[in-house]
């Protein structure tokens, strides 16, 4: 798979080489991330803030905004800012480059 390519690992995390090949409304990530199968998902901001600690070595993120998993309430989910490193929330309605993962056991 083209957004799987050859996943890299990060402590327990296993993370997919390449982003969504368009930026995706949070409320459609979820039916994306099943479609690729085999627990994949979405990183939480914690997660997303070590996969941006490590930007350098993992290579291919958008100088841009990355949805996280971790809600901010109804309408609204934290995401990073890959040009700056920081960490905000914003609507739901909006979209964001995503790039998943999953657990190692």
């Amino acid at each position: 798979d083209s957004i799987i390519g050859k996943p890299k690992k990060i402590g327990n995390l296993e993370r997919a080489q390449n982003d969504f090949p368009r930026k995706l409304y949070w409320y459609d990530i979820e039916k994306a991330l099943t479609d690729l199968g085999n627990g994949w998902r979405l990183p939480t901001k914690d997660e997303l803030n070590i996969m941006f600690l490590n930007k350098e070595k993992i290579s291919g993120f958008a100088n841009s905004r990355y949805w996280s998993s971790t809600d901010a309430g109804e309408s609204y989910a934290w995401l990073q800012d890959f040009a700056n490193g920081y960490q905000s929330y914003d609507g739901k309605n909006i979209t964001f480059y995503v790039r998943a993962v999953r657990t190692i056991k």
